[in-house]
């Protein structure tokens, strides 16, 4: 790894075969871990999750702006208790991935959504980005928040996702350290698999995300730039159900990616009860939380 110290003024091209190999092996995706069939012999396995953003979506950037604080208060105020009111309706289990600094700013819905038999998972402390922090703050930070998460809700979170996926060349190591049991914040595949760290296995769970299985992506906004929610509703379903489709297809892994301030607004949160309902209509399906199909896929490698 020495070789791969370069300075910072040769270009990517210019490097040698020892730099750009350990850029690429520091974290790999490993062996597949998908089983050859689900929990009760079901066909697909649905991971519902919510990425509990709220008020951090504006901290993160240390703005102060109360309108775009508002925003975000909407997903705690409004959005949570809609699609509380969907999972109980339908049964459905499902991980929400919480910012430490939205716990202590809402540790009563935590509370409640660990009570209705939901998973908290690890997602920052205020939603910083991991590839900008000093390995130091990234450690500290991931290592805080977890403690915060088991003090609110006295349970300790056994999985992470990365805010807005930004995994650093550090966050593996720390979330080993942590002994955590997966990770649900990189792209290698469709299908659960071992992340590898240098070329060794680690036994933690990739759980994999998409930002085609993502809310945000299609309908966010920002009234400074070019950036609007040109597609409708009914569009973004019509995506969500075709990817459902393939993973029903392959006998695989569909996880959904939704924030509830994005989400829970009343011309979307229909495409949440849609989409459970639509799933709900084919036989062989285990909606379950992340950390139980990160324990199934060890349990049968």
């Amino acid at each position: 790894m020495q070789a791969a110290q370069s300075t910072p003024d040769v270009e990517p091209w210019q490097w040698e075969e020892a730099r750009w190999r350990g850029i690429v092996d520091k974290v790999r995706a490993g062996r597949s871990l998908k089983p050859q069939s689900w929990k009760g012999g079901a066909r697909v396995a649905v991971a519902l999750s919510f990425d509990s953003d709220h008020e951090t979506s504006t901290l993160r950037w240390g703005e102060n702006s109360p309108g775009k604080l508002s925003q975000g208060h909407y997903g705690a105020r409004v959005a949570i208790p809609r699609i509380r009111g969907i999972l109980e309706r339908h049964g459905v289990q499902a991980t929400f991935f919480v910012p430490a600094v939205v716990a202590m700013l809402h540790p009563d819905e935590q509370r409640a959504l660990v009570d209705a038999g939901h998973e908290i998972g690890i997602h920052s402390w205020i939603h910083e980005l991991n590839s900008k922090l000093p390995p130091a703050d990234e450690r500290d930070l991931q290592m805080r928040a977890a403690d915060v998460l088991e003090r609110i809700t006295g349970t300790r979170p056994v999985g992470i996702r990365t805010a807005s996926w930004d995994f650093s060349q550090h966050t593996l190591a720390i979330t080993r350290e942590m002994g955590l049991l997966y990770d649900s914040s990189l792209m290698a595949d469709d299908e659960p698999y071992e992340l590898l760290e240098e070329g060794k296995p680690t036994g933690v769970v990739e759980l994999p995300v998409e930002w085609i299985r993502d809310d945000a992506v299609y309908f966010n906004m920002d009234r400074f730039s070019a950036l609007r929610p040109y597609t409708p509703p009914s569009s973004v379903l019509e995506v969500f159900k075709a990817e459902f489709d393939g993973a029903y297809a392959e006998g695989g892994l569909f996880l959904l990616t939704l924030h509830p301030h994005v989400i829970g607004h009343r011309s979307r949160i229909a495409i949440l009860e849609e989409l459970i309902r639509y799933i709900r209509d084919h036989a062989g399906v285990w909606f379950a939380s992340h950390a139980e199909v990160a324990r199934y896929c060890l349990d049968g490698a």
